[in-house]
């Protein structure tokens, strides 16, 4: 499961209600969290959106496992 998706459902919104608080398309949405698109690459505004939206920092919703920093 991705990190986006369980965080979502930890704070029981669906993906629907998800795009709608964030301003994120849903299929943008729904391709991070299926793992169709890199959510570390995503542009910074999405990032912003879907983090401010879910009240937890990006790094929380990245993927950062075998990420060199």
């Amino acid at each position: 499961m991705s990190k986006l998706k369980a965080i979502r459902e930890s704070k029981g919104l669906s993906q629907a209600k998800l795009s709608e608080i964030s301003g994120v398309n849903i299929r943008m949405i729904q391709h991070y969290e299926q793992g169709y698109k890199d959510i570390n690459k995503a542009q910074a505004i999405t990032l912003y959106q879907v983090a401010n939206a879910l009240d937890c920092k990006i790094e929380d919703i990245l993927n950062l496992e075998g990420v060199d920093n």
